[in-house]
């Protein structure tokens, strides 16, 4: 074929619009790839993925955050530290691009890791408007918690009553309400006990004034202070767990409280030889405490709330149970059965929460047929400390940080005893290395005698 000059132009022109065609091709991808992005998370448990809870909780933080890690690179015994809490951060910088992260080597700035009161190599010191978090722990429920106490600003202080057989917030006693407040405080909230039979009333700062299940009745002059407290708007979290209000008749007026005798019978979970005390909610009343919240809850030897809807309060039955059950006034045995002349049959109301408006501010109250829900014993079962947590964040006013905790990560070790790690060296190190010899000695005697 005789090239000519209109080939040769023809050819050029074809290559230079290919080459032009290839630059726009090759800019338009990295241009999409810079501001689109996908990833896809085909680990177990999603464990590389941020739980919604936590993806809600960086949203509400408005604002850069500032991270600064205290971390070597190269420790004979952890590694490289900087590398894991890049690693670590990578998820939270792509959900929230204006947390930033800077390193400092505390072998070389060691004045600087004193000035931080840095204790631990890889320690990171987390920044919000003006306030500052230590964190070592590398997981998401602790970053998350971390993040939490930034966002809540001032210090909420939740008071718990003591002095008559309450259930206490730093108790050890499966009867206790201790882990729970391990988890407040984890959550920013810091927890007081208060005698009322010595303190001369509630104190001014008190975000949340917990009553839990008093067992000997109260001083009169104790309750009026309770009175007064909630009469000049303050926020009330009441659990009871006996139809005996033990003195405390007064406060119950000011929210026009009524308690049934009784105990709530559910039959849910006889299936799976549970008693019958333990009554399941699995669906709950639109409100803020339970805005996307769907977990299951168990509240063992619940009691009915009721409440009429006094001068200037709104009412809300948060919480009912017992679908296929009742309230049992009679005698509570192991096969208890239904009186259509006594009993009442269920769905059964257990929570109730109450909001008005004071002196231009929201005051809110909270009652609960049940104080076993949130002890030590039962706190870890189904959704309850997710229930809990939100009761509390909306009683003080943190309507925002009201979200599920994010979910624990799957245990992913695989245990091995001795025997089986020498089966699986002697493969990999002998037997597969063999086989290839075998495999390549026939392959090549075969293609000589060809």
């Amino acid at each position: 074929m005789q090239v000519n000059r209109r080939l040769r132009l023809q050819l050029l022109f074809q290559n230079g619009l290919f080459v032009v065609l290839l630059i726009a091709a090759a800019a338009l991808v990295g241009y999409l790839a810079h501001e689109y992005r996908g990833q896809w998370d085909l680990t177990q448990n999603r464990s590389n993925t941020l739980s919604p809870a936590t993806l809600h909780i960086l949203h509400q933080i408005k604002g850069p955050v500032t991270i600064t890690a205290y971390a070597t690179q190269h420790d004979p015994r952890l590694g490289d530290m900087q590398h894991k809490i890049r690693s670590f951060l990578a998820p939270y910088r792509r959900a929230k691009p204006d947390l930033t992260v800077s390193f400092i080597d505390p072998r070389d700035h060691p004045k600087l890791v004193e000035a931080a009161g840095v204790t631990v190599d890889g320690e990171m010191v987390i920044e919000y408007d003006h306030r500052s978090e230590h964190l070592s722990k590398y997981t998401e429920e602790a970053f998350a918690n971390t993040l939490m106490q930034l966002a809540r600003g001032a210090t909420r202080t939740v008071f718990f009553l003591d002095g008559h057989g309450e259930r206490k917030l730093n108790g050890v006693a499966n009867f206790d309400l201790g882990d729970f407040g391990k988890q407040l405080q984890n959550k920013g909230f810091k927890i007081n006990s208060l005698n009322l039979g010595i303190a001369q009333q509630v104190p001014s700062d008190a975000a949340v004034l917990v009553i839990a299940c008093p067992q000997v009745d109260l001083l009169p002059q104790e309750v009026s202070k309770i009175q007064r407290y909630v009469e000049h708007g303050g926020n009330l979290l009441w659990l009871i767990d006996s139809d005996n209000l033990h003195g405390l008749q007064p406060v119950a007026a000011l929210f026009g409280l009524k308690l049934d005798a009784g105990t709530v019978v559910d039959l849910t979970l006889r299936k799976n030889d549970a008693p019958p005390v333990m009554a399941v909610a699995a669906a709950y009343t639109q409100h803020a405490i339970t805005h996307n919240f769907h977990l299951n809850t168990v509240f063992p030897f619940a009691h009915r709330i009721a409440a009429t809807a006094p001068k200037g309060w709104q009412v809300t039955p948060l919480i009912k149970v017992a679908q296929h059950g009742w309230l049992e006034t009679g005698k509570l045995d192991d096969a208890p059965t239904f009186d259509r002349d006594s009993d009442i049959v269920g769905p059964i109301n257990i929570a109730t929460t109450f909001e008005r408006k004071i002196d231009g501010r929201d005051q809110r109250a909270m009652v609960v047929g049940d104080g076993d829900f949130l002890s030590n014993t039962y706190l870890g079962v189904a959704g309850n400390l997710d229930l809990g947590i939100n009761m509390v964040n909306w009683l003080a006013g943190d309507d925002n940080l009201i979200t599920i905790q994010p979910r624990t990560t799957v245990d992913a070790h695989l245990a091995l005893d001795t025997a089986r790690l020498y089966l699986i060296t002697f493969s990999l190190l002998v037997i597969l290395p063999l086989i290839f010899v075998i495999a390549g000695g026939v392959i090549w005697w075969r293609r000589r005698r060809s």
